[in-house]
């Protein structure tokens, strides 16, 4: 046996690009062993993935973390929010999986939000105001341009649901992955009759929500992981939801995730329903809620203009009257999916270095404009924000982020927040402890506070202004061929 204090659970983050597992000691929070493997995402209009190379690279992960992982006696999947799986009889892929940034969907989230009521409607019955991303404005999108393969489908799933599946051999999903399709009714905590009959999806190809704390099943002894037969399986989640837990958040406390995409989001008692669309209000893993506004745009658009400029990401100056919106994916926040990135203010003596900064301002902008309608009223202003994702430790993200928010940021220490959450979950369901209470014993949270400067209210002024100019630009489709 490894030299654990407590039982081992192995945490898994399946995000856009790579799946990670992490073994951990549930006494301690303490990592015993980590695993990673790659898998690809297509170019173009669309953003797929085959499904099968998210197995593929959960089972080469667990391999790489040994004999550790077969000693586990719980394991837990984070995953990527809002994917669109489709799988037949048989349970293999009918198409690759449209992923939560593949925005040929925005017509779909459009026709879907008129035809049902409007914004009002969507946002108190399920949380949300349909976007691109979200799972039903996909499957309105297939059942449209690919009907065979919408009647060929015999199960749907999201990115968690499908690997937990193929851990268990069941059908289940959670309340927190489950309030990101858009057919999950935040009310009443149910599958959506109403909207799945609009979209012609029949109700019983969709999973069973686990309650949280629920065992989602046992590891089934036809795989080829290497668990033990009968390995608890917890019900997994989203990996906003994840990471909530990986922190241990409690009500109020603000975080900024910078990523492939950036969010924010706080933990809340309040079911939110924001008819603006700005906010989601999706549910946590725990029994609370987790309002949250997404960015399409975030550090992969920045490292991008990094590259046009050959410049290092860190390589920033000072700024001039400079702006650039960084939406080379269209975007979500705000809420313009056929937009393209836009320069403004360009003069003889702009430096690459200053449009670099000015790339930043762009897509942290985008990020705090929603942070106060996150946010419940009474939350503390001066509280921290809670910086994670692969941008937090970027000494160009920290300074940009306290510039454009006025807030102390805090940057935990713990890197892999949504494996970590993951583990917490699994702990979770062997102990009976609330998950986030687990995180916080295990002191996941720790990390250096930047003490807050001045607000640059001038550039949060003049990126607004431009922002607002420009819309009709931004709303034009542009061509992507």
């Amino acid at each position: 046996m490894s030299e654990a204090e407590g039982p081992l659970v192995v945490g898994v983050d399946s995000s856009t690009q790579s799946t990670k597992a992490l073994v951990v000691d549930a006494a301690t929070g303490r990592i015993v062993a980590t695993g990673q493997a790659p898998h690809t995402v297509s170019s173009g209009a669309g953003r797929e993935s085959d499904p099968r190379q998210w197995w593929d690279a959960l089972c080469e992960a667990l391999r790489q973390c040994g004999e550790a992982a077969h000693e586990a006696a719980a394991v837990s999947v984070g995953g990527q929010q809002h994917g669109l799986v489709t799988l037949d009889e048989r349970g293999e892929p009918v198409r690759p999986a449209l992923l939560w940034n593949d925005v040929r969907s925005a017509p779909q989230a459009r026709r879907l939000t008129e035809e049902l009521g409007g914004a009002k409607f969507w946002a108190e019955r399920t949380g949300s105001v349909p976007a691109a991303s979200f799972t039903v404005t996909k499957w309105a999108w297939l059942a449209g341009h690919e009907p065979e393969a919408a009647r060929a489908t015999k199960a749907v799933r999201l990115p968690h649901d499908y690997l937990t599946g193929r851990l268990t051999g069941q059908g289940t999903t959670d309340r927190g992955d489950a309030s990101g399709t858009g057919w999950w009714a935040s009310g009443t905590e149910a599958y959506d009759e109403e909207i799945l009959a609009h979209v012609g999806l029949d109700p019983a190809l969709l999973p069973r929500v686990v309650r949280p704390g629920e065992v989602a099943g046992t590891v089934r002894d036809s795989h080829d992981l290497p668990f033990s037969k009968g390995t608890l399986v917890a019900p997994g989640t989203g990996d906003n939801a994840a990471a909530a837990l990986g922190l241990g958040l409690r009500p109020g406390m603000p975080v900024m995730s910078l990523g492939t995409s950036g969010t924010v989001y706080a933990v809340s008692q309040r079911r939110p329903a924001d008819p603006s669309g700005t906010v989601a209000g999706f549910a946590d893993a725990r029994g609370d809620w987790l309002p949250l506004a997404c960015t399409l745009n975030c550090t992969l658009a920045v490292d991008r203009v990094a590259t046009l400029l050959g410049l290092d990401r860190e390589a920033v100056e000072p700024g001039t009257a400079v702006t650039l919106l960084p939406f080379l994916d269209g975007e979500r926040t705000p809420n313009l999916p056929n937009a393209s990135g836009l320069l403004h203010g360009l003069r003889h003596d702009t430096t690459a270095g200053q449009l670099l900064q000015a790339a930043y301002d762009g897509a942290v902008h985008s990020l705090l404009g929603a942070l106060d309608l996150v946010l419940d009223q009474d939350a503390d202003p001066s509280a921290p924000l809670l910086l994670i994702g692969g941008g937090a430790r970027g000494a160009a993200w920290q300074q940009t982020v306290l510039r454009l928010s006025g807030r102390p940021v805090q940057v935990p220490e713990a890197k892999e927040l949504v494996a970590l959450g993951a583990a917490a979950q699994a702990a979770g369901v062997l102990t009976g402890e609330d998950p986030a209470a687990v995180a916080r014993r295990w002191n996941t949270a720790a990390g250096p506070v930047l003490d807050p400067v001045e607000r640059d209210e001038e550039t949060l002024a003049r990126i607004a202004g431009v922002l607002s100019d420009a819309a009709p630009l931004l709303e034009r489709p542009t061509d992507t061929h």
